[in-house]
């Protein structure tokens, strides 16, 4: 008699009832969109626990009031206001307010400003807070392609945390460059910016950071010396590709027709969008971000150094439109639908607690602060 068969058959029956009822296996509902032709493979699929989630994370908040445009500028009324100094006091009010529920809802003031002299640059969040502003109106007036009429605001990426989620920095992970033992090259380990695959994690990078080709697809079926891309550039572009499909809670199908992904003429409108989209990121990264480098402290900074950058999952947050398309520009047209000043101070000479002169047609609006014995009115952008 064989005596393992039944406890072969005991040990088979133990173990699916484990993996049936103890590993909390999660066979939810799911809704699917078809996007392309019948036929094409063209449709995605949603999790509709997962939405529901993400409907909870994107809600749009209530603004504080509506604002009297009228009455005196805050350039006028208010000590070092170089940016927002054309919105009248109550708007600008309003603005720093909403600033603070959108990035320091538990710092409150004091997270960007010495709460004695409220017009002083010593604080740095201060200085980048200035420049993010300049960013956030670049965005609505320059990057319409990509955003729309729907816009930005600070909310868009913050969502009440001072340092965005989805934020990214290099990390060429274990071992040191050109030593052979232990040197990954930033590739086969575990990326979360390449959707947790082992994807090199320098993407974000190469792409949004560098002006790296992204376009890799060969034309022909067998090699003809046309396409010069490497295997490792390929895998990039894959790694980017997963970055962005991770982030707005899609897949490949939204941006290109299956049948011929490298096709623009047969791809869906989005892929335009999406073209625009890399471009804005990239340009966020290289003319707002990394200039702040000598401003950010240490502890703000990645593991090789760098400044923490954007990446299509800081705005998006897991859904197609961030905060599904609701907008929160129209509230504050005033004062990130329009660019005003837009000069840069000279960040690489950045000393804490000078003031950072942009310069403005209304020098009225940038009277120097006297000094930390000095009490500005109130808040400065």
């Amino acid at each position: 008699m064989k005596l393992w068969i039944p406890f072969a058959a005991a040990a088979g029956v133990f173990v699916g009832a484990a993996i049936i009822f103890g590993a909390d296996w999660d066979l939810p509902p799911v809704d699917t969109e078809q996007t392309g032709y019948a036929g094409s493979g063209m449709y995605l699929t949603k999790d509709r626990e997962k939405q529901a989630d993400l409907q909870q994370a994107n809600v749009v908040p209530e603004p504080l009031y509506e604002a009297d445009p009228e009455g005196e500028r805050a350039g006028e009324f208010y000590e070092n206001v170089q940016v927002l100094g054309d919105l009248s006091t109550d708007q600008f009010n309003l603005f720093m307010a909403s600033i603070t529920e959108w990035v320091s809802p538990e710092q409150g003031c004091a997270y960007c400003h010495n709460e004695e002299n409220l017009a002083s640059d010593e604080v740095y969040t201060k200085v980048v807070a200035r420049r993010m502003i300049q960013m956030n109106q670049t965005i609505n007036t320059d990057w319409e392609a990509h955003v729309g009429q729907v816009g930005a605001t600070c909310y868009t990426c913050h969502r009440g945390q001072p340092i965005p989620a989805n934020v990214w920095s290099s990390n060429t992970g274990p071992g040191k460059e050109d030593r052979g033992l232990g040197w990954s090259g930033g590739q086969n380990v575990v990326g979360e910016m390449v959707g947790n695959t082992s994807l090199p994690t320098n993407a974000l990078e190469s792409y949004l950071l560098g002006d790296k080709p992204i376009r890799v697809h060969s034309l022909a079926a067998l090699p003809n010396g046309e396409n010069t891309a490497t295997t490792k550039e390929t895998e990039e572009t894959w790694g980017l590709m997963m970055h962005m499909s991770e982030s707005l809670g899609v897949n490949c199908t939204t941006c290109h027709n299956s049948r011929a992904f490298n096709d623009w003429d047969q791809s869906p409108t989005q892929r335009v969008t999406a073209w625009h989209g890399i471009r804005m990121a990239r340009d966020i990264n290289q003319s707002y971000i990394e200039g702040l480098a000598p401003v950010f402290p240490d502890n703000r900074k990645g593991p090789e150094g760098d400044v923490l950058k954007v990446s299509c999952g800081t705005c998006h947050n897991g859904v197609q439109k961030p905060l599904y398309g609701v907008s929160m520009l129209r509230e504050f047209v005033d004062s990130l639908g329009t660019k005003t000043n837009t000069e840069v101070p000279d960040y690489s000479t950045y000393t804490p607690g000078e003031t950072q002169v942009m310069g403005s047609p209304d020098s009225a609006a940038l009277t120097p602060s006297a000094g930390p014995e000095a009490t500005a009115l109130a808040s400065a952008d």
